[in-house]
């Protein structure tokens, strides 16, 4: 890169203003983008999931395609408008507890066909540009207690963390403790799954080497263990290369004939009870919408302060612009045809080595373009091999626990509650609720009613009546 375009992106992203470099954004963006390039693999895969069940296998692997090329355009889309317009280090895409949602519950639960669930996630767009227009988002994030503001780094640090643990197999599932550690001593046992061992020693293995270079202050350190995690999981059988798919044409032409501006108005509102399915999508829209706005808040606010990327009121830096970017993004994912877009906590890998400016999301938008054709290359980069990176970041997110104020204890436990439903629940969003839920209800029950502001109460009222919704069925 020669120095007259150093020069335009040194003033168009202000590095220096950022104490930051050309090399040490793109690197940054790399890394991001490594980390969270799991989810063009999974994303195809869950959406498509309910067909295979309902035994629709053609189809399935058409909406399997056309997801994969949305999933990539609409990740591209967003990325680029946070780089270009909010000039902020986060990478988008569609977050992967609204896909699940978007599959499990909406599309097999329910009934709805891809393209009817295509047209929720537009409508929630819609909402959601409409309010962060008016300046209703910025709002709710200032109505925000200081404790659950505090609380939510340390939060999504644990979130990341069990991220992470779960996709190394580091922790498994149990029936009798729920989660539990991987059986080291079954390595010889034939019964068992050996993979899940190697997988989670190459996890521990990336960990200690981004550890161990980042005591040296050697730069990229994160990427440098992704890399070594991956060439160690060669010997172990944890990384391999047998995933090639180069069908680039037929992927193409089923997201030309399957997603892209594929939306079914008529058939998400069609049946003998219109009030009944109009109102069924209005809380589905809602459920979408709340989801989606607390997942991205939270990580904007958690991130946003690892990366000391807030001003002296300790909001965050371009924050308008970036929730546009978010709310746009979302409505544009759908049109091309991918659940919600959100902004990824993964990209908290990135902030951690040392991406401040939207230069680094740029590169991670272009990288999601590059990997339209280079995905199969991607894949090779086994879970195992970027879980290190979420582990460690989670360890610097939890340091900042030390802003949180125990010695008041009606904010303490809405604080507590937010760092430990993150995780416990796997969901930004309930632990944001349940924050503040309790916030109000210690405040209310200690007579310290002029602690809560009114947006706040408001906020915690429509988070408790989708839970109570939600379990009427």
């Amino acid at each position: 890169m020669d120095k007259k375009q150093q020069g335009f992106l040194e003033r168009y992203f202000q590095l220096s203003k950022f104490n930051t470099t050309v090399k040490t954004e793109i690197l940054a963006g790399i890394t991001t983008f490594i980390t969270v390039a799991y989810i063009l693999i999974i994303i195809p895969q869950t959406v498509s999931d309910p067909l295979r069940i309902m035994e629709q296998g053609d189809m399935a692997q058409k909406v399997a395609n056309g997801v994969f090329i949305a999933t990539c355009i609409g990740a591209f889309i967003g990325t680029l408008l946070v780089a270009l317009y909010a000039k902020l280090p986060f990478a988008q895409a569609p977050g992967m507890g609204l896909s699940a949602f978007f599959a499990y519950t909406v599309m097999l639960g329910m009934g709805y066909t891809y393209q009817q669930a295509l047209v929720i996630v537009l409508l929630s767009g819609a909402v959601f540009i409409a309010i962060t227009g008016i300046g209703l988002r910025e709002a709710i994030i200032r109505a925000i207690p200081a404790c659950i503001k505090d609380a939510m780094t340390p939060g999504i640090g644990l979130f990341i963390t069990i991220i992470g643990l779960k996709s190394a197999s580091i922790v498994v599932a149990n029936s009798a403790t729920l989660v539990s550690m991987v059986d080291f001593s079954q390595w010889q046992n034939p019964d068992f799954d050996v993979s899940l061992i190697m997988s989670a020693v190459v996890a521990l293995s990336g960990l200690v080497i981004i550890g161990a270079l980042n005591a040296k202050k050697v730069k990229g350190s994160i990427l440098i263990g992704i890399i070594i995690a991956t060439l160690i999981g060669i010997p172990l059988g944890v990384t391999r290369f047998d995933a090639f798919d180069l069908n680039l044409a037929t992927k193409f032409q089923d997201f030309y004939e399957v997603s892209l501006l594929n939306l079914d108005f008529a058939g998400l509102f069609a049946g003998d009870n219109f009030a009944h399915n109009l109102f069924t999508v209005v809380m589905l829209v809602i459920s979408f919408s709340l989801v989606n706005m607390f997942d991205s808040l939270g990580t904007l606010l958690g991130a946003a302060k690892q990366g000391n990327m807030v001003d002296k009121n300790g909001e965050i830096i371009n924050m308008k612009q970036a929730l546009m970017s978010d709310a746009i993004s979302t409505l544009t994912g759908a049109m091309v045809g991918t659940p919600t877009v959100t902004t990824l906590v993964e990209s908290s890998a990135g902030i951690a080595e040392g991406g401040r400016t939207g230069l680094t999301a740029l590169t991670t938008a272009l990288l999601f373009v590059a990997a339209i054709v280079f995905a199969p290359f991607v894949s090779i980069i086994p879970a195992a091999a970027t879980a290190p990176a979420l582990i460690y970041v989670g360890v610097l997110m939890l340091s900042n626990v030390k802003d949180v104020d125990f010695s008041d204890i009606t904010e303490a436990i809405p604080a507590f509650i937010t760092i430990t439903f993150m995780p416990f629940t796997y969901s930004i969003a309930n632990g944001i609720a349940m924050g503040l839920i309790s916030y109000c209800l210690l405040k209310l029950f200690t007579g310290k009613l002029r602690d809560i502001k009114l947006l706040t109460a408001v906020v915690s009222i429509i988070f408790a009546l989708r839970y109570i919704l939600i379990s009427l069925g």
